[in-house]
């Protein structure tokens, strides 16, 4: 692949995102690979200086053959190199890696999911819709996995839940040079923040909800810029699908009315629900039938013309448990529709439906039952908690839990405020504490519960604190493992550092009690 200068100037000049542009002489009149890491610099690239940018990365890509860079002032180690100084690194490293890549985007139908929570979820259960209706030719950006094609090496983890641009485009260029005609992906709102995103634009954009998340120093600095990065995938949206039941709602949807034709807007919520603020008529309704500890059934109604021609009416079992997974599923019933799946295929794929870290459970002979969930924030974690309780009677609950460093501040507060109304014993322990001290991320969880309500121990070794978790636990009790559900890394430092995941470490901790 190759790009040539003066499509860059050209491109970065109509978004007017270009400072000043290099003299394109007879030997350099274009770039054949672009990069961001210095590592990834090739003969004849254009490397993009952005984020904690130091000297040493350009030196480095120049001395790996880089004969361009991008960047937003002028560098004295990049004197010879052609230079393209822009007023948004971000946004113009978006924009020439989509147009390095072939603008692959526009060879896929793109399924995008936001939302504080169930992002994930929805988007596996799409995906695993449209796998079938489209003869495997759908792939996934996920927060757990990306797969990028049919074959078994193309399925990897993910590191962010939307990667940086110019590595998006790369995948989706592989997903459309293998076979892909689908893309089923999760927009996170640090996507908008940091324009990973910038110029994208999806067939369907999906907000399934709203709760504070993500506010600190190193995310968005309140909770409105928070729902404003969210609102910008419904305005770069064809069509637009919503959760009723989100708060903010009549926000939500004035944003997606500026750009879209109400036509093209689609509510759905509970049978039950009564939204507060004025919106058009709901178009999908859903009524829970039964809910346990293995799976749950319910039934969707297409109300409105609109819905009805996308249809999808019916019955439908879900493979996960709890009801709370049922609104993930309308929203993949209707995306995976209106990308023409079959209601046969949603209702066949629903009820084998699985999501690694969600709700893995694991039954013992002296200890109840473990439960491991992705459970991040307030609002997974009390609807985790309600559900369990409400299917079986318990001595105790315990929960062991920690929070994110560097990220999702507000997220301590809301675990303590969770533990408080749903659990009986807590074990504080690190969840990914980046650059923090995991110990002082504990303190400012505990700091927030009710010790006359619940028993708390600090056990900052997380394999040691499932164990005294499971060590403690009888017949009667549940234990709860939340925050990384199928995670095989802890963030430290700076660091992905292997963890086997949490119930393979309860899984032994079993073995071992059992002999």
């Amino acid at each position: 692949m190759q790009l040539q200068l003066g499509e860059i100037s050209a491109l970065l000049t109509e978004h007017h995102l270009l400072k000043k542009q290099p003299v394109i002489t007879a030997a350099l009149q274009a770039i054949v690979g672009v990069a961001y890491d210095s590592r990834k610099s090739t003969a004849g690239s254009l490397f993009f200086c952005k984020g904690n940018y130091k000297p040493a990365y350009l030196t480095a890509a120049r001395e790996n053959g880089a004969v361009a860079y991008m960047a937003e002032r002028e560098l004295a180690e990049g004197d010879g190199m052609a230079a393209f100084i822009v007023t948004n690194i971000q946004k113009a490293m978006s924009l020439i890696s989509a147009a390095f890549y072939g603008f692959p985007q526009n060879q896929l139908f793109i399924i995008a999911y936001t939302g504080t929570k169930g992002k994930t979820t929805s988007s596996y259960f799409t995906h695993d819709i449209l796998k079938t209706a489209t003869a495997n030719k759908t792939a996934l950006f996920s927060t757990i996995d990306r797969i990028v094609g049919p074959k078994p090496e193309q399925e990897f983890k993910s590191h962010l839940t939307t990667p940086e641009s110019l590595d998006l485009f790369h995948d989706m260029r592989e997903a459309v040079d293998s076979g892909m005609t689908h893309l089923v992906m999760e927009v996170s709102s640090q996507a908008y923040l940091k324009n990973r995103v910038y110029g994208l634009h999806f067939d369907v954009g999906v907000f399934l909800n709203i709760t504070p998340d993500h506010v600190g120093a190193n995310e968005h600095p309140n909770f409105e810029n928070y729902l404003h990065c969210k609102l910008q995938l419904l305005a770069n949206a064809n069509v637009c699908v919503i959760n009723a039941e989100t708060d903010r709602l009549l926000q939500v949807y004035q944003a997606a009315e500026a750009t879209t034709d109400p036509e093209n807007i689609y509510l759905f919520a509970h049978q039950d629900f009564q939204p507060q603020v004025a919106v058009p008529t709901i178009d999908f309704r859903y009524k829970s039938d039964q809910a346990n500890l293995t799976h749950s059934q319910f039934e969707v109604y297409p109300v409105t013309a609109k819905a009805q021609q996308i249809d999808h009416a019916g019955t439908y079992k879900l493979s996960l448990p709890g009801t709370f997974n049922e609104s993930n599923a309308v929203a993949a019933i209707i995306t995976s529709g209106l990308a023409g799946a079959s209601t046969a295929a949603a209702q066949t794929q629903l009820a084998q439906a699985y999501v690694p870290g969600r709700m893995e459970s694991l039954k013992t002979e002296n200890h109840g039952m473990i439960y491991a969930d992705y459970a991040h924030n307030y609002a997974s974690l009390k609807a985790l908690l309600k559900f369990l309780e409400s299917q079986q009677a318990t001595d105790k609950v315990i929960v062991v839990v920690g929070s994110t460093g560097n990220k999702g501040v507000s997220r301590r507060e809301g675990f303590a405020k969770a533990l408080n109304e749903y659990a009986d014993v807590a074990i504080l322990t690190a969840d990914d504490p980046g650059f923090e001290d995991p110990k002082a991320i504990a303190d400012q969880i505990n700091a927030k519960i009710d010790h006359n309500k619940v028993a708390v121990t600090i056990e900052i070794d997380r394999p040691k604190a499932i164990a005294l978790a499971i060590q403690q636990s009888t017949n009667r009790d549940i234990v709860v493992l939340a925050g990384k559900g199928d995670d095989a890394y802890q963030k430290i430092n700076g660091v992905d550092t292997p963890y086997p995941t949490d119930m393979v470490v309860a899984k032994e901790i079993v073995r071992g009690l059992q002999k």
